[in-house]
């Protein structure tokens, strides 16, 4: 690969696994180099609006800390329903040879990526009982037996 560079990724967009979720949704989209604070702020202040569901969305090595503030907003705001998908994402890489005059032909690399899709909902109407989390609220509440 020394005699190659890369000369675009081109990520192709996964399709929501959600499928009654509603158009409206406000959808953080994690990325590598995302603050987790600004992040947070963003989910919180849509959450505290009056919205009802948040989702959190990453591919490769963001997966981490799109749990990280999924798990957070919900030990912030008690209650909320958890519903996590996980999927493959394809990411196609095109390299170009240094010189164009060796002969050497442009690739085409295509890697799937582990991505993550985590719908927190405030009522759990929103989340199908299929690998649903449910919201848990103070200690109080909860029974010891």
């Amino acid at each position: 690969m020394e005699n190659y560079s890369k000369a675009r990724t081109v990520e192709q967009p996964s399709v929501c696994p959600f499928p009654d979720l509603h158009s409206d949704t406000p959808e953080v989209r994690v990325k590598d180099g995302s603050k987790i604070r600004n992040l947070l702020r963003y989910a919180l202040s849509r959450m505290e609006e009056g919205g009802t569901t948040i989702v959190f969305t990453a591919t490769g090595k963001a997966v981490s800390r799109a749990i990280t503030c999924a798990e957070i907003v919900k030990r912030r705001l008690k209650g909320l329903h958890q519903l996590t998908r996980l999927l493959y994402s394809t990411v196609v890489e095109v390299w170009e040879p240094l010189e164009p005059a060796a002969g050497l032909d442009s690739l085409t690399v295509s890697r799937n990526l582990p991505a993550i899709w985590i719908l927190l909902s405030r009522t759990a109407s929103n989340v199908s009982p299929q690998g649903r989390q449910r919201g848990r609220g103070s200690l109080k509440s909860l029974k010891m037996s």
